[in-house]
C-alpha cells in the first residue's frame, strides 16, 4: 500500500511536459525564435555599424561586430544642435502627451466601467466608431488651421490624446478586477465618486495604467506623419521626423542636419548613430515597466 501511495505520489509530483517535447512545441520555439531575430538582427547590426570606422562600413563588412571602434558618428550627433534640441523636445513632448492621454482615457474608461451610468452603452458606441471613422486629411487640417495650432507642440499633442482602443483596454480592466462591493462600501461611508477614483480605484490599477502608458509614449515617441503635414518650423520638429527625413536621403543626409555641425562619419554611419540615439530613452524606460505592462496586457484582455 505505502509503495503505490509513493508512485503516484511521485506520478503527480513528476513534470511531464519536460520530458516530452511534442513537434508542435519545436514548431512553436522555432516561430517565436525566427520573430525574435527579426527585432534582435537588425538592432545588433545598426549597433555595430553606429561604432565601427567609416571605411567598414563603406566596404559592407559590418555584421553583428563592429570594427574600427570609434565614437565620432556619436560625437557628431552631439555637436549638432538640431538632433540635442529634437531630442529635448521630443521627450518634453511625449511626457506631456502621455500625462494628458492617461487623464482623458481614465476619465472615460471609468464611468463607462459603471453599470450605473445611463446610456453608456450608446456613448460607448459612439467613442468606438471614431477607430474606423474620420474626417481625412483636409478637414483635418483646416480644423487645425482654424484653432490656429499650426506650427505648435499643441497639434501633435491634442488630436491624439484620446484612444478609443486605450480606453476599451482599461474599461475591461475596471469591469474584470475592481469588485463592486469596493465602492459600495466606500459610498457607504460617504465617499463621492473622485474620492473613490483617486483612493481606491487608481492605487488598484498599476498595471494597467503602466501598460496604457507605455502605449501612449511608444506611440508618441515613434509617430512623425502628423509632423509632415502640421510642422514647418524645423524647431518644432520631433526626432523621428528628422530621423526620417534622414533615412530617406540616404545619399545626401547632411542636408538634414544643422549647418553648424562638422560631420566627420559617412551617412550611413550617422544614420546608424541616430537610430540608436532615438531608441535610446524607450530603451531605458521599458526594463522598468515590463512586469506591470505584461500583467495588465493579460489582465486588459479578459474581459471585454
Amino acid at each position: 500500500m505505502a509503495k503505490n501511495m509513493n508512485d503516484d505520489d511521485s506520478r503527480f509530483n513528476t513534470p511531464h511536459g519536460v520530458h516530452k517535447i511534442k513537434i508542435s512545441d519545436i514548431i512553436i520555439m522555432a516561430v517565436i525564435t525566427i520573430l525574435c531575430l527579426t527585432c534582435v538582427v537588425p538592432f545588433l547590426h545598426l549597433a555595430a555599424k553606429s561604432v565601427s570606422s567609416n571605411t567598414a562600413v563603406l566596404s559592407k563588412s559590418v555584421y553583428f561586430w563592429p570594427k574600427g571602434f570609434n565614437f565620432d558618428a556619436y560625437a557628431a550627433i552631439f555637436r549638432d544642435g538640431q538632433m540635442t534640441h529634437a531630442m529635448v523636445y521630443t521627450v518634453e513632448m511625449t511626457l506631456i502627451f502621455t500625462i494628458l492621454g492617461m487623464v482623458v482615457c481614465t476619465c472615460a474608461a471609468y464611468p463607462l466601467s459603471k453599470k450605473r451610468l445611463k446610456g453608456r452603452s450608446v456613448i460607448s458606441v459612439m467613442l468606438m466608431l471614431t477607430m474606423y471613422f474620420n474626417a481625412g486629411l483636409i478637414p483635418s487640417y483646416l480644423l487645425m488651421k482654424q484653432l490656429h495650432l499650426l506650427n505648435t507642440m499643441w497639434v501633435l499633442i491634442l488630436p491624439l490624446i484620446f484612444s478609443p482602443y486605450n480606453m476599451l483596454i482599461m474599461k475591461s480592466f475596471l469591469q474584470s478586477s475592481i469588485p463592486d462591493s469596493l465602492e459600495e462600501s466606500a459610498f457607504l461611508d460617504g465617499a463621492t465618486n473622485f474620492q473613490i477614483l483617486f483612493k481606491i480605484v487608481l492605487p488598484l490599477s498599476k498595471p494597467i495604467i503602466a501598460t496604457l502608458s507605455l502605449f501612449y509614449a511608444v506611440g508618441r515617441w515613434n509617430a512623425y506623419a502628423d509632423a509632415k503635414y502640421y510642422i514647418t518650423k524645423k524647431a518644432l520638429q520631433p526626432l523621428q521626423y528628422i530621423l526620417s527625413n534622414m533615412v530617406k536621403s540616404a545619399a545626401d543626409s547632411a542636408a538634414s542636419l544643422s549647418e553648424a555641425s562638422q560631420v566627420t562619419s559617412t551617412p550611413e554611419v550617422y544614420q546608424a548613430a541616430a537610430v540608436m540615439f532615438a531608441t535610446i530613452p524607450i530603451m531605458c524606460i521599458y526594463p522598468f515597466v515590463q512586469k506591470y505592462f505584461v500583467k495588465g496586457t493579460m489582465i486588459g484582455a479578459v474581459k471585454g
